[in-house]
C-alpha cells in the first residue's frame, strides 16, 4: 500500500509539471491591445507607408491601424504615431499628455509625451547629453555660450519640438526580454537642436565642437516616458539608423530610426528533463489508474 501510495504522488506531482509546461508564457512579439490615454488621449497623429516609402498621415485611424503601423522592427518600420502631435501648433497646451498603452509580454505598458513638468527633471540631462553624444562637450564648459544655446533652445520651442515622440514599433525579445522601441525621428537634427540660432551664434557654438565631429551631422531622437512594471522613466537615442522612409509632407522627418530600449521581464525556460519527467509521470499514472481498478475489481470478487 505504502507503494502505491508513493507512486500515485508521483504521478500527481508530474502531472502538475506538464500542467505547468503547457501553461508557460510566452514572450509576446509586439505590443498588442493598445489604446491611447493621458490627459489629451485624442492627441495624435498616425502614419503609414506608401508604395513610395513616404510616410502619409492616416485620416481617421482606427486602432487597426495603429495596431498595423507598431508591427515593424529597425529594419522594416511601417510607419509610426505621433504622440501630442499638435505641440509644435500655437496654442499648444504644454501641460497636458498624450498615451499610447498596450500589453506586450503578458505585461502592460504605457508610453507618453512630455509636459513642461517632465522638463523639469530631464531637459538639461537630455540637452547636456545631446551635446556631448554630438561632440559640444567644449560648451557645457563655456558658460556664456552654452547659456545662449539653452536659452534659445527653450524660448523658441525646442522643448515641445523633442516632446511628441513618433513611435515606428515596440516590441520584444522573447530569448532576452529586451523591450525595443523605434522612434522616427530626423537623420540629421541639425536644424532641430540649433533651430534657433542665427549664423554668427552657430558659428560661436561650431568653433567649440570636437574637430573630429566636423561635418558630421547631429542626431538626437525625442523624448519619450515609459511606464513598465511599476517603474516610469524617460528614453532617447543620439544614434540613429536610416529608416528608409520621409514624410511626404516634408520632405525631411521620419529618416532616422532611434532605437531605445529597455528590460523586460520574460518567460523562464522550462528543462528538457522536466519535459521529459512530465510526461513520463502521465504514463506511469495511466497505468496506475488501471491497476488500481484491476484491484478493486478482484476485491468486489472476494
Amino acid at each position: 500500500m505504502k507503494k502505491l501510495i508513493r507512486n500515485l504522488s508521483l504521478s500527481a506531482l508530474a502531472l502538475a509539471s506538464l500542467g505547468a509546461v503547457c501553461e508557460a508564457p510566452v514572450s509576446a512579439a509586439s505590443i498588442t491591445g493598445v489604446s491611447f490615454g493621458g490627459s489629451a488621449p485624442s492627441d495624435y497623429y498616425v502614419y503609414d507607408v506608401n508604395n513610395s516609402n513616404q510616410t502619409v498621415r492616416v485620416l481617421s485611424p482606427t486602432l487597426s491601424d495603429v495596431q498595423r503601423v507598431l508591427d515593424g522592427n529597425a529594419s522594416s518600420p511601417t510607419g509610426n504615431v505621433e504622440l501630442a502631435s499638435s505641440s509644435e501648433k500655437s496654442g499648444f497646451n504644454f501641460t497636458k499628455n498624450t498615451s499610447l498603452a498596450g500589453t506586450i509580454g503578458g505585461r502592460s505598458i504605457t508610453l507618453s509625451s512630455l509636459t513642461n513638468s517632465d522638463w523639469n527633471s530631464i531637459g538639461t540631462t537630455w540637452f547636456n547629453a545631446a551635446l556631448v553624444a554630438n561632440g559640444y562637450g567644449a560648451v557645457l564648459n563655456n558658460s556664456t555660450i552654452y547659456g545662449l544655446a539653452l536659452g534659445k533652445f527653450m524660448i523658441n520651442g525646442g522643448q515641445q519640438r523633442f516632446s511628441d515622440p513618433n513611435i515606428s514599433y515596440v516590441n520584444q525579445d522573447d530569448n532576452s526580454g529586451v523591450i525595443k522601441i523605434g522612434l522616427a525621428g530626423h537623420y540629421d537634427a541639425t536644424n532641430l537642436l540649433f533651430a534657433s540660432l542665427n549664423t554668427s551664434e552657430k558659428y560661436l557654438i561650431n568653433a567649440l565642437r570636437d574637430p573630429s565631429r566636423s561635418g558630421t551631422s547631429i542626431q538626437a531622437s525625442e523624448i519619450v516616458k515609459y511606464t513598465y512594471d511599476g517603474q516610469t522613466n524617460y528614453l532617447y537615442s543620439f544614434f540613429a539608423t536610416r529608416s528608409g522612409l520621409v514624410a511626404a509632407d516634408d520632405g525631411v522627418s521620419h529618416t532616422g530610426n532611434y532605437e531605445v530600449t529597455l528590460q523586460g521581464r520574460k518567460s523562464v525556460p522550462v528543462p528538457s528533463a522536466l519535459i521529459g519527467i512530465a510526461f513520463a509521470g502521465v504514463i506511469g499514472a495511466n497505468k496506475l489508474k488501471r491497476r488500481t481498478a484491476t484491484i478493486k475489481t478482484l476485491e468486489t470478487k472476494v
